[in-house]
């Protein structure tokens, strides 16, 4: 476990979670800021993209545990990511279609930037989303998160994403 929340338990992601994060990954509706849902080849790429992360920074996307149903129900964690040409400590979150609109998202982030802030020492948090995502958009205002300047524009699957950077300051 890395830490947990009122309702949460947050740990390390494994090959174990893959029907779990195939439940996220592979859902249109939840994939549609990334063009489309996952192909299992491009979910266990993910899951293995965190194991790296893990072992090379200490943390990445890590698996959310309702503590009440003991199930992978999303993915909340740290990810070191570009910001015009600059590295920057990310929170970015995914979660289950089915689990939407109860403010898991919300207090998954905001253990996330506490974890940052307390554990890794880090004076700033970002989230950076693609400027037609209104719901992740919430979430990070809701988590302590304020727009910055600028926008970023992603190539990804053929598309050009414009995407707003939101921070934390400590």
């Amino acid at each position: 476990m890395i830490f947990e929340t009122d309702r949460l338990i947050i740990r390390e992601m494994g090959l174990g979670d893959f029907r779990a994060i195939c439940g996220i990954l592979q859902d249109g509706e939840t994939m549609w800021a990334y063009e489309g849902a996952f192909s299992d080849a491009e979910v266990l790429e993910w899951i293995g993209r965190q194991l790296c992360r893990y072992r090379e920074y200490g943390f990445g996307l890590w698996a959310v545990v309702l503590k009440a149903a003991g199930e992978v129900i999303g993915q909340c964690g740290l990810t070191m990511q570009m910001w015009n040409g600059q590295e920057v400590l990310e929170v970015g979150y995914l979660f289950n279609r089915s689990y939407w609109h109860h403010g898991y998202a919300t207090e998954a982030a905001r253990g996330c930037i506490d974890y940052a802030f307390n554990v890794l020492g880090a004076t700033e948090v970002c989230s950076i989303i693609r400027d037609s995502n209104i719901a992740s958009q919430k979430v990070a205002q809701r988590s302590g998160m304020v727009r910055t300047e600028g926008v970023v524009v992603k190539h990804y699957r053929g598309v050009d994403m414009p995407h707003y950077r939101y921070a934390k300051v400590r």
